[in-house]
């Protein structure tokens, strides 16, 4: 039952599929990307730029 509920709401018509197709496909996307740069930034904390810039750059954070 849950099944065909799901077949009539979303696969039914190829335009439907197409759209929660590519809405998946972004959604996993951001959700992705967003871990990923979380795990890197976890892995090289201290050594980017944005750690370290507080040693260099003296006066305001104005210039970017």
């Amino acid at each position: 039952m849950v099944a065909k509920t799901i077949y009539d709401a979303f696969f039914r018509r190829n335009s439907v599929m197409l759209g929660v197709v590519f809405a998946g496909a972004f959604a996993f996307e951001l959700g992705y990307d967003n871990m990923m740069n979380r795990v890197w930034d976890n892995i090289n904390r201290g050594r980017q730029w944005k750690d370290i810039r507080h040693k260099y750059v003296q006066g305001g954070d104005d210039e970017e």
